[in-house]
């Protein structure tokens, strides 16, 4: 090969690997694709437990590598427990045409699934998602929509369960319920399948509004050997304030589905934590984002449940806690 020859041949290698470096130094510097998700809370914008769920989403979110500003756009919509306003926002959000959309809640499902049945949903605290129709079986969901439940209606026996071991003499409970959630029916059902056994006779408080709560709460309060159980519904949560009150107002035990109940000043609280399954939701967006499907993705069920307890309301109702339940208790709020 003459000097000629060589010299030809290494400039043709170094002008070819140029071209090939130069597209992929042009590509390193394009900024990256940002991706989109809608996010249909239940809660009002200003419900301290929806901002920690939504807190917890961004933070799992962030965790993996997606950065609101960067590579991620979020668009929020506050349904206030207003299911007009919730079907409303799900079809805004459906028109955005996000990559995916994050559903808080049970409540929300419904009329999210009527606004698309191909925008990929993840959805958090959501009971009996088969029963409700949103994905064919838990294992193989076969649609638009997976996510995390809430609870196993079993669960909602141990309401009455704990109950009645902290008041013993309890013969009555009331079970405040909303008549519209799906979910309520198969809650209901397993208090009643431990109620005979434990001796106590359940009235059922059906609320749609807050001025049923205070008017149901009065009735049955009108007696002795008496106490509450509010079950796992949006309203519910909505009202748990005006709940919280008249329980105390009236001297009467109550048991929970969720830990900020007790934080809010509810006697006792068993049930699932609600924060978790947003930061693991995040996990499930991040597949998606990177191709899998929904349909592949098996719905999952709460891995721990909480024993909460509120001392300072034990105290106020003029309760003995026994050391039974306190020992099983996950927190002793004093």
């Amino acid at each position: 090969m003459t000097l000629h020859q060589w010299k030809r041949r290494e400039i043709i290698t170094l002008f070819g690997g140029a071209v090939i470096a130069w597209p992929l130094a042009a590509r390193a510097q394009q900024p990256e694709r940002t991706r989109r998700i809608g996010v249909l809370m239940a809660q009002a914008a200003d419900d301290p437990e929806a901002q920690a769920r939504v807190a917890a989403f961004l933070q799992g979110l962030r965790e993996l590598g997606w950065i609101e500003g960067r590579n991620l756009r979020l668009d929020y919509r506050w349904g206030g427990g207003d299911i007009a306003r919730i079907r409303r926002d799900a079809v805004e959000l459906v028109a955005l045409a996000p990559d995916v959309i994050l559903a808080g809640g049970g409540q929300v499902m419904g009329p999210l699934q009527e606004a698309t049945r191909t925008v990929p949903i993840v959805f958090t605290q959501t009971p009996d998602p088969v029963g409700a129709g949103y994905v064919a079986s838990l294992a193989r969901p076969g649609g638009n929509a997976t996510g995390f439940t809430n609870f196993e209606y079993g669960v909602s026996g141990k309401w009455l369960e704990v109950l009645k071991e902290v008041v013993p003499g309890i013969t009555r409970a009331a079970v405040l319920r909303d008549p519209t959630n799906p979910a309520g029916t198969g809650q209901l059902g397993a208090i009643q399948a431990v109620a005979s056994p434990l001796g106590v006779e359940l009235s059922p408080i059906d609320v749609r509004e807050r001025g049923e709560i205070e008017r149901g709460v009065l009735a049955f309060a009108a007696g002795s050997n008496r106490g509450l159980i509010v079950s796992s519904s949006g309203f519910a949560i909505l009202n748990r304030e005006l709940i919280i009150a008249l329980a105390a107002r009236h001297r009467l035990p109550a048991v929970y589905p969720f830990r900020f109940y007790a934080i809010d000043g509810g006697l006792i609280s068993y049930g699932p934590d609600p924060i978790d399954p947003h930061r693991r939701a995040a996990q499930y967006v991040d597949r998606i984002l990177k191709g899998e499907k929904p349909a592949d993705l098996p719905v999952q069920a709460p891995t721990k449940y909480e024993l909460v307890i509120n001392m300072k309301t034990a105290k106020a109702l003029g309760l003995d806690m026994p050391t039974t339940v306190l020992a099983r208790a996950d927190e002793v709020i004093e």
